[in-house]
């Protein structure tokens, strides 16, 4: 029998994972605005939503918003737009390098079931999504769909994606935000285990009006890490090997550090206004899509 792939479409969204998001994505708020006319109302000072036009309903879209007058007279179903109704982008830039090739299971599997489980979301509610995959820079930024018919798109986009190479996401961050003027949800999913420095590039996105959300997928050995004794250890994204001993100080020196990383993210997180998360690879999926959803910074 043939294995199936870790990001492959069909362990993405399992049944009992679709009920979860379901529920969850009622409470979804999507803090920017992109500017051009769509279906989400928007949060303006003073008038009333003015009618614009209409555009034909597809599988998916909020069935409150189809004009059942028109339908009576046309027999064709068509939503309503209105002037002051802004359409919403979520993107879904997911961290492609090889150091995500690690775990079990791997986080890589991981960061594509989040941005999987979001874009989901985001097409429920018949806004767009759209998959960015980020290696050292943009490796490939996928056409962004709309509403349930293009879950299929986007997850065939996930799948189709490996982990190999190196990391250099405020490069991926800053060609993005160059390329797309219209502010959204970013999603960034990594482990954020990049010798660059993020900052800077956050704070561009952040004053661009983008909705920041920060998810940091690692393994549990990452966290507390269970060698001793002396180890040859490989950089997955260079190729480097380092002979260390794995003695207590040098444990403790490791598990300061990661902890360092991870405290410079959720002040970072703090100073931006955005959501920072941290997901363990073992931990159950639902878990951690309700407190990105709730906006926790962990």
């Amino acid at each position: 029998m043939q294995e199936t792939r870790p990001g492959s479409p069909s362990r993405l969204l399992d049944p009992a994972f679709v009920r979860e998001l379901e529920v969850l994505r009622r409470r979804l708020e999507i803090r920017a605005r992109s500017g051009a006319s769509g279906e989400h109302v928007a949060r303006r000072r003073g008038g009333s939503a003015e009618f614009q036009e209409h555009r034909p309903y597809s599988p998916g879209d909020d069935l409150r918003r189809i004009d059942w007058a028109a339908y009576a007279r046309t027999d064709e179903p068509v939503l309503k737009l209105f002037r002051a109704e802004e359409d919403v982008i979520v993107r879904l830039l997911v961290d492609t390098s090889a150091s995500l090739d690690f775990g079990e299971p791997p986080k890589f599997e991981v960061a594509c079931r989040i941005a999987a489980a979001f874009g989901y979301m985001a097409l429920a509610a018949s806004e767009r999504a759209q998959v960015i995959s980020a290696g050292e820079g943009i490796q490939r930024e996928e056409t962004p769909v709309r509403g349930r018919s293009g879950l299929p798109a986007l997850l065939r986009a996930l799948g189709g994606i490996t982990p190999q190479g190196g990391t250099d996401l405020a490069r991926a961050i800053d060609r993005l935000i160059q390329k797309n003027k219209r502010a959204g949800m970013l999603l960034v999913v990594s482990d954020f285990l990049d010798g660059g420095p993020l900052g800077p590039a956050l704070t561009r996105a952040a004053a661009a009006g983008h909705d920041l959300v920060l998810v940091q997928v690692v393994a549990p050995e990452e966290i507390e890490p269970p060698y001793e004794g002396d180890w040859a250890l490989e950089d997955a994204e260079t190729g480097a090997v380092v002979e260390v001993t794995m003695d207590a100080a040098a444990i403790e020196a490791y598990v300061l550090r990661f902890a360092g990383l991870c405290e410079e993210l959720r002040q970072m997180a703090k100073r931006l206004r955005a959501t920072y998360v941290r997901v363990r690879t073992d931990e159950p999926m639902e878990s951690a899509i309700r407190r990105i959803v709730a906006r926790s910074i962990d």
